[in-house]
């Protein structure tokens, strides 16, 4: 009977083991990247823009500057498009990376029209607004942080969606570089009831204070009317004729 111990080749084996050469029959195991995305998350977040989410009596009112910009430095991009229409009475910001935001809104409007499609009904923001949190914590978005805004049954609302997936509700919100000067704007500005052109006239204004003081935003200004008759999106570059 054959030692299966003896012989040239069962001895290149043990050679190779203790000289530390894998066997090429065994299958390789891979490893994890030793870099962590966060470094790529913080370039993202230093990005600069500002989107202003406010309710008001007969709908909420989202408004967001035109500017793209490289780290608040370079301007990249003039007239960009930060506002979505993503529900037939709801639309969404788009901050941070671009092309995690472009991603984030498309995954959620394929989930609200899916849910149209089998339930028949419009999806309530509560529930629109909890699945854009899940979706942020969860997908591969990189650092974004988008204001939603729509109106429901139960009345008109803005939601502000953290990187982690974090959903706050509140009257008004703002995110993006040029937040603390559009929150002291609209801290002004703000009353419980306020009309639809009221609400627009706050945001735009919390939207120009943001754009003379913070790099990363200007250029003008899009803004979208959400109603229960539907979602209004217009520009206007440089501020020409929004007042």
């Amino acid at each position: 009977m054959r030692d299966p111990s003896a012989g040239p080749e069962f001895s290149n084996d043990l050679q190779r083991r203790d000289a530390g050469i894998p066997d090429p029959t065994e299958p390789e195991i891979g490893s994890f990247p030793d870099e962590s995305p966060q470094g790529d998350q913080s370039k993202v977040a230093e990005t600069g823009t500002t989107t202003i989410g406010i309710t008001a009596e007969d709908g909420v009112v989202v408004a967001t500057d035109m500017r793209a910009s490289l780290g608040g430095r370079f301007v990249s991009n003039k007239r960009v498009q930060k506002v979505e229409q993503i529900h037939p009475t709801a639309a969404l910001t788009l901050v941070g990376s671009v092309g995690g935001a472009q991603s984030f809104i498309r995954s959620l409007r394929a989930e609200v029209d899916l849910y149209e499609a089998r339930k028949g009904e419009d999806m309530s923001m509560t529930a629109l607004s909890t699945l854009a949190g899940n979706f942020a914590r969860g997908g591969p978005f990189f650092a974004i942080n988008p204001i939603l805004g729509g109106i429901d049954d139960e009345g008109s609302h803005v939601y502000s969606i953290d990187p982690a997936g974090g959903v706050m509700e509140d009257d008004y919100t703002v995110t993006g570089s040029g937040l603390t000067v559009a929150y002291g704007t609209l801290e002004d500005r703000y009353e419980d009831g306020m009309s639809m052109d009221e609400a627009r006239s706050a945001a735009v204004a919390g939207v120009r204070a943001a754009a003379e003081r913070d790099t990363g935003s200007g250029n003008g200004v899009y803004i979208a009317e959400v109603t229960e008759d539907g979602v209004d999106i217009e520009d206007y570059p440089d501020f020409d004729g929004v007042e």
